[in-house]
C-alpha cells in the first residue's frame, strides 16, 4: 500500500469558541495542489496543522505517512510562510544558513546549501545584504530559499506571490513548474486563483474552515452542473424568445429591463439553454445582439460554490 501525501481524519482545530478548521476529511495522493480560499478562510490554520506547528483539537493528521510534528517528517517538508522575516540586521545568507542548520547539517554544508538556494531564487547579488534593506519581493525570495535549501520532498507555500513584481511572479511560477516536473510535491495556498491555476490544475477550495470542493478543474466544474447561472441577453424580440424558455425544467428565473431590450435568464443547464437559444434566434422577429454568460472559468466556479456555502441563491 503506497503512502499518501496527506491524510486528515475528522480534523478540527478550535481557538476557544472560534473554529479554525472543522471536521476535515482528506486523502491526497502525491502531486501538486492549490489551496484556494479568501483571506480568513482557514488556509493558514490548515498549513500549520500539516507542518506540525499546530496540533488538532480533534482528529488525526498524517503527512508522508507520519505525524508532521516529528523531526524526521519536518526535514522532508519545506515551508515558505506568509509571515515576514523578523531578523532585519542579519544578511539573507546568514538567515538561510541558520535555518538550514536546524535540519542537522554541518555549518559548512548549511552555508553551501544557503548559497545554492539563494542563487536559485535570484538572490546571488544581494545575499550578503541585511534583510532590513530588502524589498518585500526580495524577502519573499529569501523565504523560498530557506524552504528549499534542505531539499525537501514536499514544498508548502503560503501566499508566496505577495510583493513580487511581474518578473518575480513569472520566475517563481517557472521554478514551481520545474519543481513539479522533477517529481516534487507541492501545496500552494493563495486567495488569487489565476496564480495557482498557472501552476497546477488540482485544487482544494477552503472557506469558513471547511473544504468545500476538491479535484481538478473539470471535476470542480462538474459539481456545478445543477447550480443556477445567470445569462444576460440583449436585442429585440426578447419577449417572443422568452416564451420558448417558459416551462422548461432548466429555467429557474427570468426578468426583463424596463425597455425589454435586455433579458436575464437563470438556468441550471447551460447546454440545454444554449440549444434552445440557438433555435429561437432563428425565428423571425428575434434579433439577439449579445449574450453574456460565465465563461466556464474556475473563478466563476469557485464563486458559485462560495455562494452556495453561504446559502445564497
Amino acid at each position: 500500500m503506497s503512502i499518501q501525501l496527506l491524510e486528515m481524519d475528522h480534523v478540527s482545530r478550535f481557538y476557544k469558541s472560534v473554529i479554525g478548521v472543522g471536521d476535515l476529511n482528506l486523502q491526497l495522493d502525491h502531486g501538486a495542489y492549490g489551496l484556494i480560499g479568501p483571506n480568513g478562510s482557514g488556509k493558514t490554520t490548515f498549513i500549520n496543522l500539516i507542518t506540525g506547528l499546530l496540533r488538532p483539537s480533534i482528529g488525526r493528521v498524517r503527512v508522508l505517512g507520519a505525524d508532521p510534528a516529528r523531526r524526521a517528517v519536518l526535514r522532508r517538508i519545506g515551508l515558505c510562510p506568509a509571515s515576514d522575516i523578523l531578523y532585519p540586521n542579519i544578511s539573507g545568507r546568514r538567515w538561510v544558513e541558520y535555518m538550514t542548520g536546524l535540519h542537522g547539517f554541518s555549518p559548512a554544508e548549511a552555508r553551501r546549501r544557503a548559497v545554492t538556494s539563494l542563487t536559485q531564487v535570484g538572490m546571488e547579488e544581494n545575499m550578503e545584504r541585511a534583510i532590513g534593506t530588502y524589498s518585500l519581493g526580495m524577502r519573499q525570495r529569501t523565504k523560498l530559499a530557506q524552504a528549499i535549501a534542505h531539499e525537501p520532498e514536499l514544498l508548502i507555500l503560503d501566499e508566496p506571490f505577495n510583493g513580487l513584481d511581474p518578473i518575480g511572479r513569472y520566475e517563481l511560477s517557472e521554478f514551481l513548474r520545474a519543481w513539479i516536473e522533477r517529481g516534487g510535491d507541492l501545496i500552494l495556498a493563495s486567495h488569487i486563483l489565476h496564480e495557482v491555476a498557472a501552476i497546477t490544475t488540482s485544487f482544494l477550495l477552503i472557506h469558513g474552515g471547511r473544504v468545500l470542493a476538491s479535484g481538478d478543474a473539470r471535476e470542480v466544474r462538474s459539481m456545478l452542473s445543477g447550480f443556477p447561472v445567470e445569462v444576460e441577453l440583449q436585442g429585440t424580440g426578447l419577449t417572443q424568445l422568452a416564451q420558448r424558455f417558459t416551462a422548461r425544467d432548466w429555467l429557474s428565473g427570468l426578468s426583463f429591463s424596463d425597455d425589454r431590450k435586455r433579458m436575464t435568464v437563470r438556468v441550471t443547464d447551460q447546454n440545454q439553454f444554449l440549444g434552445e437559444l440557438a433555435r429561437g434566434a432563428c425565428e423571425a422577429g428575434i434579433n439577439v445582439s449579445s449574450v453574456e454568460s460565465p465563461d466556464g472559468s474556475l473563478e466563476g466556479a469557485f464563486e458559485l460554490l462560495l455562494r452556495a456555502h453561504r446559502g445564497e441563491d
